[in-house]
């Protein structure tokens, strides 16, 4: 009796203009790239699948139910760019169907670089889960699934959350599988989600995939792919990037259909059923605990933080932009630690990887840069003006409001 928890991560960053050294506005993103790709994936996955799985929650009475990460950076650009979007996202909330849950507010690496600055953006996207949607996140997922014990320590010392989530990555579960509920290591209440990688998967980049030897994916054959972890698992999580609809996986593939048929066949069943993440942990008692020393991700073959940590450029360029972290927040100055907070997203360092991915083709439409290095170069020379406006704060000097001309 495998429960099916889809958890759907939801965000675009904040993408910089074109910013040479003899720049000298203080505003550094391209607002009609950043709107245009935003309009662009409201038309190709947000709205489409709002309405498709809004449809699926009414045709079921609530039996089917799914939940979002929605980053706080995306709701702003929604906001401005696709308000229909956040109408949708209403809705779905109004079912009492969806969870919302939730993580950092800029999509950042914050948690190994300022414990402060970390906390402060989960906070910060609370309290904006709750403004448009009116719940309070009770599960926490970090940036890119990224997770050791020291985060789940973290998580459940704010005392607020009763889940984390992360990847069901094969070298920390050995021969256990993913299809249950854990303990972190060193935890009291606070329970375990793992991905289950495999039919996430399936689903976010095998789907359209020909020379796949499972293709082409049909609803029913994913059904029972479901239903045969019946005795050996007590929930099979689903995750993946929600552009996966109509972006990642174009209508074209089917992937809508797909979605559309899976409730009816998966529920076939009568044991089966789906449920949001913290149903699975009030229906789960844990299994064991899961001890994950050392850092983990859901990127790549790997697991771990060679997409955005893997070169010198990278780990310069987070570097520098934590050391002035102080100069930053001292300047009082909303828009100064604002753009700040938006330079933190991992896009912006997942742009300046060089090494060759497993499963990247998916991701490379979304990347403004002809090379890693004109990213690095892009970016360190945003980074130098910003810390340059700090500087003239603590001299005295006025700032002028961050904006387009």
């Amino acid at each position: 009796m495998p429960s099916v928890c889809f958890y759907f991560q939801v965000h675009q960053p904040v993408r910089l203009r074109h910013y040479t050294v003899f720049d000298k506005h203080e505003y550094y993103f391209d607002d009609h790239k950043n709107g245009a790709i935003c309009r662009k994936v409201a038309d190709k996955c947000y709205l489409p699948a709002n309405r498709l799985l809004l449809d699926l929650i009414r045709r079921f009475e609530g039996r089917f139910r799914v939940s979002y990460s929605i980053t706080g950076v995306l709701l702003e650009q929604l906001q401005h760019c696709a308000p229909e979007v956040l109408s949708t996202f209403d809705a779905l909330a109004e079912t009492g169907c969806v969870e919302f849950l939730a993580e950092t507010y800029y999509h950042s690496l914050s948690f190994l670089y300022s414990r402060d600055e970390f906390i402060e953006q989960i906070n910060k996207h609370v309290d904006t889960i709750e403004y448009y949607f009116g719940q309070r996140p009770k599960v926490f997922r970090n940036t890119e699934l990224i997770y050791n014990n020291d985060l789940a320590a973290l998580i459940e010392s704010m005392g607020c959350f009763d889940a984390i989530i992360t990847e069901g990555a094969d070298h920390i579960l050995g021969y256990r599988s993913p299809d249950f509920v854990y303990k972190p290591k060193g935890c009291e209440k606070l329970k375990l989600l793992l991905k289950n990688y495999s039919l996430s998967d399936d689903i976010a980049f095998r789907f359209s995939n020909r020379h796949w030897p499972q293709w082409p994916l049909t609803a029913e054959k994913f059904a029972q792919w479901i239903h045969n972890v019946n005795g050996n698992g007590n929930v099979v999580n689903l995750f993946m990037d929600y552009e996966t609809f109509g972006e990642h996986q174009w209508e074209d593939t089917g992937i809508f259909d797909f979605i559309r048929h899976l409730p009816d066949e998966i529920l076939k069943h009568p044991d089966n059923d789906f449920k949001t993440p913290t149903e699975v942990v009030k229906s789960y008692d844990s299994v064991g605990e899961v001890n994950v020393p050392h850092i983990i991700s859901w990127a790549d073959t790997e697991r771990d933080l060679s997409a955005w940590l893997g070169n010198a450029m990278q780990s310069n360029a987070i570097h520098e932009l934590y050391r002035i972290e102080k100069r930053i927040k001292d300047t009082n100055d909303e828009n100064i630690i604002g753009d700040w907070r938006k330079l933190q997203a991992s896009d912006h360092f997942y742009y300046m990887c060089t090494k060759y991915f497993a499963d990247g083709d998916v991701h490379k439409y979304f990347n403004p840069y002809d090379s890693p290095y004109d990213s690095y170069i892009n970016f360190m020379n945003v980074l130098g003006h910003l810390d340059s406006r700090c500087t003239e704060m603590s001299n005295g000097g006025l700032c002028t409001a961050s904006g387009p001309n």
